[in-house]
Parts: C-alpha cells; structure tokens; sequence
C-alpha cells in the first residue's frame, strides 16, 4: 500500500480540484492510495509527489487522464432512483412532443458515467412513443458527457456485463432492448444506442458547444463539487436550458442558492426543477 503524507494528500487534492472540479474530504487519503496504486507501479513512479511533478512539469496527456479515470466515481445503474424516468414519460415527453413538433426535442445527460443513464432515457423515449399509437415521429436528440474519456470509451459501445445489467434492470427491458453478444454480456439494440452522442466534457468547461436543451440530467456528481463550483455550473445550466426547461438532480442533492433560477416541482417522491 502507498505510504500517502499528509503535505503529498493536500498538494493532490488541490490539484483535483484544479483539473477536475473534485473536492476531496480531509479523509480520503486511502481511496486516494487505493485508486493510484496501479498507476504508480504501471508508470513506475515512487509516490504521488513525484506523480504530480511528471503531470504538472511534462504534461503527459495520457498519465494526467488515467489519474482522472481513477479519481472520478462512476457508480451508477439503471433507471436510478426511478422517479425521474417516469416523470419524464409520463408528463415531460407529452408536452415536449407538442411544443416542439418536428424539431428535436435535445435532453443533455451529464456526468454519464458508463451509460446506464443516458440508454435508460432512451428506453423510456421508446416506450413513450410505442404507448402513442398515430405518433409518427418524436425525434429526441440525447447527448452524453463526461470527464472521463475510458469511461465514455467504454459507454460509446453499448456493452454491459451480468454485474452491471442486474443492477436496476428488469428481465422484460433486457429482452426487448438489448442483444445477448457473448457470455454473460449485452448490448444496447441499435435503436436505443442511435438516440445517444457521448462527448468528453469537463463540467468547469463551457457549455456553449452543447447547444440549448429541453431536459438536463445532473445527478450525484455535484456532491463532489465545492459549493462556489455547484453554484457556478447551476447557473451556467441554466444558461443551457430553453426558456422552461427541466434540470433533473439526483435524490441527495438541491440546486441551494441557485433557486432564483428555477422553480421546484414535486414528483411525489422526488422533486426536479424547471428553469424560470
């Protein structure tokens, strides 16, 4: 196990939250020695002090994103929570599809992780539209970001194993929805996977190369953040959003200050907001 000091754990949490927005508790040194360890031995590097000069003095790309990828938490599962899901199906889609006729209706997934979230809005976005008999068209645009180029790597292709598949879904959405490739591994069917554009996304970065959205989906990742950064990207989602439209979090967090920019529904359980 890394030997992690105490002057070490500050300068790397300080780099985190430089790189990636990241504010680590004060007792997080061994997630932090956990999650680095392979890296060290694989770059052949004695600590994270010497970690930090090889990144900061010769910028390597590649390293500084593997330190990202093991930092960045991608627990996550289908349809979390679920309420959101059926909010959105049973009383966002109907009047997303009447204001917005032939235009795309746009619904960013942010902080995607692998996946689950992005293709669990896609399904319901299929079920939706197969619940319409005469619906002849409802074309919805889903794009995908995250900090973490592997795990976008890994989500572009739709496959998931037995572990990450029981994990919130059900046996009759793994029949109609994916295809068994292997043992033990599935894949998003093309009609779910075709709704979905994944692209690398720090969420301190600018939003404007993402258009305007109807939906935004921003779950259990401003956790992470320090509260002058949360307050920062709220506000620069809102910038995002339509005049109306939804900002999803997940069931642990609350917009806090940023309240004068939207307005609560109550879902019953859970609530979302929409943008004022």
């Amino acid at each position: 196990m890394i030997q992690l000091k105490s002057e070490e754990f500050s300068h790397f949490r300080a780099y985190l939250r430089e790189i990636a927005g990241i504010d680590l508790g004060e007792d997080k040194q061994y997630l932090v020695a956990t999650r680095l360890r392979r890296i060290l031995e694989e770059a052949k590097i004695d600590d994270i002090a010497s970690l930090l000069i090889e990144i900061k003095q010769t910028y390597n790309r590649q390293l500084r994103q593997k330190v990202i990828d093991a930092m960045t938490t991608n627990e996550t599962f289908w349809f979390r929570d679920v309420y959101p899901f059926e909010y959105l199906a049973n009383h966002l889609l109907s009047g997303l599809a009447k204001k917005n006729g032939a235009a795309r209706t746009r619904i960013w997934s942010a902080a995607c992780s692998s996946g689950q979230e992005p293709y669990s809005i896609s399904i319901m976005i299929d079920e939706f539209v197969r619940s319409k008999f005469g619906m002849s068209s409802f074309p919805v645009e889903i794009i995908a970001t995250d900090l973490s180029s592997a795990i976008l790597d890994s989500a572009k292709n739709g496959l998931y194993d037995r572990l990450s598949i029981v994990r919130g879904l059900s046996e009759r959405r793994l029949k109609e929805y994916f295809n068994p490739v292997g043992d033990n591994t599935w894949q998003v069917k093309p009609n779910i996977l075709e709704r979905v554009q994944f692209k690398p996304l720090n969420l301190q970065d600018s939003y404007l190369m993402l258009g305007k959205f109807d939906v935004v989906f921003c779950r259990n990742v401003l956790i992470y953040f320090s509260a002058e950064l949360k307050r920062d990207i709220l506000s620069r989602i809102r910038g995002s959003l339509k005049p109306g439209g939804y900002l999803v979090l997940g069931s642990s967090e609350s917009i806090g200050t940023a309240s004068v920019h939207f307005e609560m529904i109550h879902c019953n359980p859970g609530v979302i907001y929409r943008a004022i």
